[in-house]
């Protein structure tokens, strides 16, 4: 029996993330799916706030390149060996996105605030930086713990994404999704309204079934929707599966330091949709 969380194509499974919409990715490392992003581009969706978990690369440039992101939240935003991301560059250049600054450790803690359901995490290791006044959200009060007076910590507000989207190795038919050791999905999904998953492969086991799977697997309960995406990562790597496509990767950086010639990396690899953005 296939679970009604099993949806029979990335496209419809896109279908679930509405314009304006908080939407938390993974870093590249981790799961990305690029199958969904392509879906998203060609669908055309508009004004997402982007939470990295907690950088991004290839996955946020071409979403905002194409318009789709009104504000994105992260502590960083490269194509590592490839260089500086494009259209993220620019867009922030010309102020068409609103970028949200952050650290690993606090895009981390305010996911983990809204898996607790609690409305804020203390943290203590951004204090001392130029950072805090950059975040009007973010505030600093006295421990009120401490034994002596002067001892500040920093308040930082739930991250409760509408949609957390991710690529995996697999899931079962009943939609439990095994992710191995990448824990940030779980906390992802864990935080997040609801969970969409592109996976390489439906298997019949039952993954909960099993020693060997069940602690790595997010149950069904967690997940709104799967689809399966053979090479739903590429042009990315994807943990030991396959590696990068760096050709393509290469391609794109040189295609998209201009709007123009992003639209054309859009239309041969990601079939279509349309790339436009204020920033150009």
């Amino acid at each position: 029996m296939t679970s009604n969380r099993i949806v029979d194509s990335v496209d419809a499974l896109v279908a679930g993330v509405r314009d304006r919409a908080m939407v938390a990715v993974p870093r590249d490392t981790s799961g990305v799916s690029m199958a969904a992003t392509a879906a998203l581009i060609r669908r055309r969706a508009r004004g997402l706030h982007l939470v990295c978990v907690p950088t991004s690369g290839l996955q946020a440039d071409l979403l905002i390149g194409a318009g789709c992101v009104a504000t994105i939240e992260t502590s960083a935003v490269t194509l590592g060996e490839f260089g500086l991301a494009p259209r993220f560059t620019a867009a922030v250049k010309a102020g068409t996105i609103e970028l949200k600054d952050a650290t690993c450790p606090a895009i981390h803690a305010g996911l983990q605030a809204a898996q607790k359901g609690i409305p804020f995490m203390p943290l203590r290791g951004v204090l001392g930086s130029d950072l805090v006044s950059h975040r009007d959200d973010w505030k600093v009060i006295d421990n009120p713990f401490a034994e002596t007076a002067g001892d500040p910590i920093l308040l930082l507000p739930a991250i409760r994404p509408d949609v957390a989207l991710f690529h995996a190795p697999r899931a079962d038919r009943h939609g439990n999704v095994w992710i191995g050791r990448q824990r940030e999905l779980m906390t992802m999904a864990h935080a997040a309204r609801e969970t969409l998953v592109t996976v390489e492969a439906i298997v019949d086991d039952d993954l909960l079934a099993s020693d060997e799977t069940a602690a790595g697997t997010i149950p069904s309960l967690y997940v709104s929707a799967v689809a399966e995406a053979e090479f739903g990562a590429r042009p990315l790597a994807f943990w030991d599966a396959y590696p990068a496509e760096a050709v393509q990767i290469s391609e794109y950086v040189r295609l998209a330091r201009s709007q123009d010639g992003f639209a054309r990396y859009v239309a041969r690899y990601l079939g279509g949709g349309e790339a436009t953005t204020a920033a150009e």
